[in-house]
């Protein structure tokens, strides 16, 4: 009796975990499929799942593609400057940057590094003031209106302001970055700043108070304090605000690099709209997925890191 109910509970977690996601994938893509044969738009029938797939595999040709462009651009520089060197010492090789097309993989890559910087930037930032906010009533009252007033605003509402101010600002004949990517930077952090500084103050403010006791009890130096108690107690909330900040962050960073046509996804969406052509549609539908499972996979790497870090385990299950 008890093998039996062994073997049930087994198979529950199986389909829990396995079964039942999967049948959900698979009702989506008919459904998807279905629905997108009865919609005709200006360019065709919306794509459906086998259009998306083709679309992938088309892609990722053309990455390849590009890629032997690069490396034989590269090679035939090296030939040259070779040549050149051996007819004459003196001559100093000159070393171009190849300036091709960038490809759907490229964009996603950029996208990536663009959204990671900012979020990190912003953890710098939002985690210690949170802390700050947390254990300074003071603190908290002085700088709790100014969040409040900033916090609804739209980071894309930032952006024209932001764009203006790093074309004045960022200055420079050889610059380490390119205007787009401190732009895109900079909007991606200032979406990311509010959810991690108020919930990391929260979970300050929450602390258990017998935590705080023991440590007034021992007489803990203010960093010590910080460390050995307010940091593990608040990691929870620390978290939840980062999870959320960087879910914020990519779907901002999507939509700033469409308006602002800088590289990445969100170009990469922009410039199909506006090429218009028979494959435009399934290339658009194959970067919203990508989008998608990005995103999915941002926060399950959030969620895990949570996992090693957090005491409490039951507060990262989802």
């Amino acid at each position: 009796m008890n093998i039996k109910k062994l073997i049930m509970t087994y198979i529950s977690a199986k389909a829990q975990t396995f079964i039942l996601p999967l049948a959900g994938i698979c009702c989506f893509l008919l459904l998807w499929s279905l629905t997108a044969s009865s919609i005709d738009t200006s360019l065709g029938k919306f794509p459906g799942p086998s259009a998306v797939a083709t679309q992938v595999g088309n892609l990722i040709t053309e990455h390849n593609a590009e890629r032997v462009k690069k490396d034989a651009f590269y090679l035939r520089q090296d030939q040259r400057n070779q040549t050149r060197m051996a007819k004459d010492p003196s001559y100093q090789p000159k070393e171009r940057t190849y300036t091709g097309k960038e490809t759907f993989i490229d964009q996603i890559f950029t996208s990536l590094i663009t959204v990671l910087s900012g979020f990190l930037l912003a953890a710098v930032i939002a985690i210690p003031l949170g802390i700050a906010i947390g254990l300074s009533p003071t603190l908290n009252s002085a700088i709790n209106p100014i969040i409040q007033i900033f916090k609804p605003v739209s980071p894309l509402a930032w952006l024209p302001l932001v764009t203006m101010v790093v074309s004045s600002v960022y200055v420079s004949v050889d610059p380490m970055f390119a205007k787009s990517f401190i732009t895109s930077l900079i909007t991606v952090t200032l979406c990311s700043l509010w959810p991690m500084v108020i919930n990391t103050s929260f979970g300050v403010i929450s602390m258990n108070q017998d935590w705080v006791n023991v440590s007034q009890v021992l007489s803990l130096p203010k960093l010590v304090h910080i460390q050995k108690i307010v940091l593990p107690a608040s990691i929870p909330a620390i978290f939840t605000g980062m999870r959320m900040s960087l879910g914020i962050a990519w779907m901002v960073l999507i939509a700033a690099e469409m308006l602002a046509q800088n590289p990445g996804l969100g170009k990469f969406v922009w410039d199909e709209f506006q090429n218009g052509s028979s494959q435009s549609l399934s290339r658009i539908m194959t970067a919203v997925l990508a989008i998608g499972l990005i995103g999915y996979l941002l926060d399950r790497s959030m969620l895990q890191l949570q996992k090693m870090l957090s005491w409490d385990k039951s507060s990262a299950q989802l």
